[in-house]
């Protein structure tokens, strides 16, 4: 009897654990022998990979709050590199994470293992020069917003759009775009980030807005939705450290349960923010990072908008607020603009519709595995 074919994933952020453990799902489900190993988190060790490495030692946000990690991602790069030749897998899956994923690609290269990069970095946005090495280091790139392949096809690098993989999370994709009441007052959401420095930096922000919003609507109430990949206690304390007259609670339900009970959200930009668009859900987006992080990137961003749904759109539906603009104040004027005029929040629903529409339909994990393993008979056939 031969032996299972091995595969392994970097997935290095939350939500790239999250799309990864649905992909593996897929794999599996297609070929139940497979051994799938690597670097992720909770998601992925659920859905059966045998984690090497944690994910959570090396996710960082922001350009310059890398070097606080860079002891961890140095030893999670060389623990990869160990496993890539020992191992020497059939196939690499890489997720996102860039940096960190093309040196993966580039000793997987070296060693001849096929490399499928599933939901690539956004180079249309910046580092532009990275596609040369995408199309060298790469042998197919699923992606996974649709103006994406036409945009690699442009470089000749082969690449299929898959769809989006949050779609196959029907529980928080409603179908409709009619108003959420709530009986008990207006409950508006917080979504501070996926990683504690986020929360940290962010989530103090957004409890200042709250106090202001209460000010124009005492009913009002307060949702912190906590990330799976966030320690609990450092939210726990900036909650506690919150002296105010707020109503506010913290959940740690699946965000979408978060989106259903919410008239609207106030979230850091990131996948949340497409999260809530499918879920038609009204949000103003926030983004803060360090001032030197925010100039690198300002200098080096090429798109007009941060927001994901924005981009998809191709113009802004959902107001975003970037740092300084991100202070309590006019976040709190920009909610309370919307909740003032019931007919902004309306129409906000229904545009978030429309651009949903753009992103296909459920189907983008099983899409994506049929690529993966495509590569991986491939590279068995040549052998």
């Amino acid at each position: 009897m031969s032996a299972p074919k091995c595969i392994m994933i970097i997935a290095g952020e939350a939500s790239g654990d999250l799309h990864g453990a649905k992909l593996v799902a897929a794999m599996r489900a297609r070929d139940p022998s497979l051994f799938i190993c690597g670097v992720g988190g909770h998601a992925l060790r659920q859905a059966g990979v045998r984690i090497l490495v944690e994910a959570s030692e090396l996710s960082v946000v922001g350009i310059t709050e890398v070097f606080s990690k860079i002891g961890s991602l140095w030893k999670g790069a060389s623990r990869v590199k160990k496993l890539l030749k020992s191992l020497h897998p059939d196939l690499l899956i890489i997720i996102d994470f860039p940096d960190f994923n093309l040196h993966a690609a580039a000793i997987a290269k070296r060693e001849g293992i096929p490399v499928f990069y599933y939901i690539s970095p956004q180079v249309w946005a910046w580092r532009k020069s990275r596609i040369k090495k995408i199309k060298r280091l790469v042998d197919h790139v699923g992606v996974i917003l649709p103006f994406e392949e036409d945009f690699y096809r442009q470089y000749d690098v082969p690449t299929t759009f898959v769809g989006h993989p949050l779609l196959d999370q029907d529980a928080y994709v409603r179908t409709d775009n009619t108003p959420l009441e709530d009986e008990a007052g207006t409950v508006i959401g917080l979504l501070p980030g996926s990683r504690d420095k986020e929360v940290a930096r962010n989530l103090p922000v957004m409890l200042a807005a709250a106090e202001h919003i209460r000010q124009r609507y005492p009913d009002a109430r307060f949702v912190v939705s906590q990330a799976p990949s966030v320690d609990s206690d450092i939210l726990d304390r900036i909650l506690d450290s919150c002296d105010s007259q707020i109503d506010v609670r913290k959940s740690t339900d699946p965000v979408g349960r978060v989106f259903q009970a919410c008239r609207l959200v106030i979230a850091v930009s990131g996948t949340v923010t497409l999260e809530a668009a499918l879920s038609a859900t009204p949000t103003v987006i926030i983004y803060r990072v360090s001032s030197l992080s925010y100039w690198i990137g300002r200098a080096l961003i090429q798109v007009e908008h941060i927001g994901l749904i924005n981009l998809i759109a191709g113009r802004q539906i959902v107001p975003e607020l970037i740092q300084k603009e991100a202070a309590p104040q006019p976040i709190a004027e920009c909610v309370l603009a919307l909740l003032d005029a019931p007919q902004k929040l309306e129409q906000m629903r229904q545009e978030l519709v429309l651009a949903r529409d753009r992103l296909g339909g459920p189907g983008a994990s099983d899409r994506a595995a049929a690529l993966a393993l495509e590569l991986l008979e491939r590279n068995h056939a040549e052998q």
